[in-house]
């Protein structure tokens, strides 16, 4: 077992591009994890002695611990669930990297096929000519416009004039999204006419043509002040009824594609619609590790955490995921690097292509990681190229999906691509800098939140019961660590079945007089107390230690429970159903758009549930401990 790592970068000077640490812990984890293993070996060799006794109650006690080993593209679905000017936000943010313009390509990849998403991103490039300068010559560290009026930033009358500006556009788009179609009024030239055009009477989400709009042209749009921008486009590949479309990864991989055929940069950022920059210097951070001499060439990519803004104090869903998204980073990183967590990821493009040591060919060279592209990206032959590989057949016949690019077989394509990666003997990097370089927008209803929980567990039942299995092929691949590691996180739904046990068995038990669990005058009683006290207790540090509270960790710990009954338990079955070829639900988008009295409910603390039929098993459960012991007492 090795030790935690604390890895940092700088980008001030250049004789010392970045550092790795131990954590001070490494110790106390090893001596903790050989401690607490014949442990649970003795309460397994319990159970087997008393098979009576049933064993899954008392084994949830060992859930609790964290992975303790070695601790630009932004994408768009549906303008209603994800509304078009947060989206815009997050695209800003990038295109005022400070960075220079020139080597910034921005691709917005809209699945919907949305015009209002088009117009938005109209508008946004329109507005860019104002905010680019007006950021890098205030130095503004906030540049995503909805961030930095938001916060306390100093009255000035450029700033108040640049706040107009922003405002009117964002009336003008929400206008449009209002009407549901973009009017003769807002077309101000023949090109953007052309462009809505395409929107014709049979043009739908799931069958359309593929539409990319170079909206930015960065050898030739200048901003107010006369520098050149980046590179924005817009892309919705084609879709087809007739043709499978792979979700999240398939929209990926193709946008993977047409920017390789327009710009081929060799890093890639994948960003989600819902986060945005937070820092302008992130993108020097990530060449501290991709161009430092001592970085081994087979460093794959570097994956920032997921933080999020708006969570209220206690965070009633648990909706910052501190241990999925910063804990367990620390121990991987130890190892082999990070998973891939969907969103502030800076990859080579190589890394798509093949294992370090291998290079797999795309089926045309202009789509080759170290192919040059000489042409302006409006050219009649880069345009062709690029809808050509955005087509819905393009991938018949080829690797993409399986030895290239982001891999098909699960709904969670961000963690198999990671573990495939990993598994063809590519390293990661996890840099968690003091000033974060993201932030997310999180659910604020229980819906919302459950449902993503319930398709995050149907994908990683597929890759836990696939061919690729965490626990049989990553094991051979990477060794039992990283393995085991990421076996940790795709089983994760099978704790539905103790979870569910565990709700309802003890009561049962207690109500009919059955003891489950040794009394307290037995010696087993303090092999069960050491367990319970040993889990929790490393657990509550871990979380305490990295920036967490008292309250947010009970949170943790109950809404576990919450997805255990409902998410976890749900999404197993629908997994199993669609083993039997039985339909199911597919790809399910959660809900970006912000509702007034929800969000003030969310910031009160007000924990409703309420809504589809899953739900309803958390107050079914709560009424039956309830009334067990009333009854108990009772008797």
């Amino acid at each position: 077992m090795k030790g935690s790592l604390v890895r940092g970068a700088t980008t001030d000077d250049a004789r010392l591009l970045h550092s790795v640490k131990p954590l001070r812990r490494t110790i106390f984890n090893r001596v903790f994890a050989a401690i607490y293993a014949p442990a649970i070996l003795t309460l397994l060799y319990y159970h087997a002695k008393n098979a009576h006794l049933l064993s899954y109650p008392s084994l949830i006690l060992c859930n609790p611990c964290p992975f303790i080993l070695r601790p630009c593209s932004c994408i768009h679905v549906d303008p209603y669930k994800e509304p078009p000017i947060g989206v815009v936000n997050t695209a800003l943010a990038v295109m005022a990297y400070d960075y220079p313009a020139e080597k910034i390509s921005v691709y917005v990849s809209d699945d919907g096929g949305s015009a209002l998403t088009l117009f938005a991103f109209m508008e946004a490039a329109k507005f860019a000519t104002h905010w680019l300068p007006f950021c890098k010559k205030n130095n503004i560290l906030e540049r995503s416009p909805e961030a930095y009026f938001g916060s306390n930033h100093p009255c000035t009358s450029e700033s108040e004039k640049i706040k107009m500006i922003y405002e009117s556009m964002k009336v003008k788009v929400e206008h449009v999204l209002e009407r549901g179609t973009v009017g003769d009024q807002y077309i101000t030239s023949d090109q953007e006419r052309e462009a809505f055009n395409k929107w014709s009477s049979n043009f739908t989400r799931q069958d359309h043509p593929a539409v990319i709009q170079v909206l930015v042209d960065a050898s030739k749009d200048k901003d107010v002040d006369g520098y050149l921008m980046p590179n924005l486009i817009y892309i919705s590949r084609e879709k087809n009824k007739s043709s499978p479309h792979h979700f999240k990864a398939g929209a990926l991989n193709a946008l993977l594609r047409v920017s390789g055929s327009m710009t081929n940069a060799p890093i890639v950022l994948a960003l989600d619609c819902d986060f945005r920059s937070n820092d302008p210097r992130t993108p020097l951070r990530v060449l501290c590790y991709l161009c430092d001499p001592a970085t081994p060439p087979d460093l794959a990519f570097v994956q920032f955490p997921q933080l999020f803004q708006g969570i209220n104090k206690s965070d009633i869903y648990n909706a910052e995921y501190k241990r999925l998204f910063q804990i367990n980073m620390l121990g991987f990183d130890g190892v082999s690097g990070p998973n891939y967590i969907g969103t502030g990821c800076f990859f080579r493009r190589r890394s798509f292509f093949g294992c370090p040591t291998s290079l797999i060919s795309p089926e045309i060279p202009e789509l080759a990681p170290d192919y040059v592209v000489d042409k302006p990206i409006q050219s009649q032959s880069i345009l062709s190229l690029a809808h050509r590989v955005a087509s819905c057949d393009y991938e018949n016949q080829t690797s993409w999906g399986s030895k290239i690019g982001l891999r098909y077989g699960s709904l969670v394509e961000d963690y198999y691509t990671g573990f495939r990666l990993h598994c063809e003997g590519w390293k990661s990097v996890f840099c968690n800098p003091e000033r974060p370089a993201f932030f997310g927008d999180v659910p604020t209803s229980l819906i919302d939140a459950l449902n993503q929980q319930k398709r995050w567990a149907v994908g990683l039942l597929e890759v836990a019961f696939s061919k690729y299995s965490p626990a049989t092929y990553g094991v051979r691949r990477m060794g039992p660590l990283m393995g085991l590691g990421y076996a940790q996180v795709a089983f994760w739904p099978i704790w539905s079945i103790p979870i569910t046990t565990y709700a309802f068995l003890p009561q049962l038990a207690l109500l009919n007089k059955v003891y489950i669990f040794p009394k307290v005058s037995e010696p087993w009683f303090f092999l069960y107390a050491f367990l319970f006290l040993g889990a929790y207790g490393q657990d509550y540090i871990d979380f305490i230690l990295a920036g967490g509270s008292v309250q947010r960790w009970w949170s943790d710990q109950r809404f576990w429970i919450a997805r255990g009954l409902t998410s976890y338990f749900f999404g197993s079955i629908e997994f199993f159903l669609g083993c039997l070829g039985i339909s199911a639900s597919g790809f399910t988008v959660t809900s970006k758009a912000v509702d007034a009295e929800q969000s003030k409910r969310y910031d009160q603390g007000d924990l409703r549930v309420w809504g589809a039929f899953p739900h309803v098993r958390l107050p079914n459960v709560g009424s039956h401990n309830q009334s067990d012991r009333i009854f108990t007492r009772a008797r």
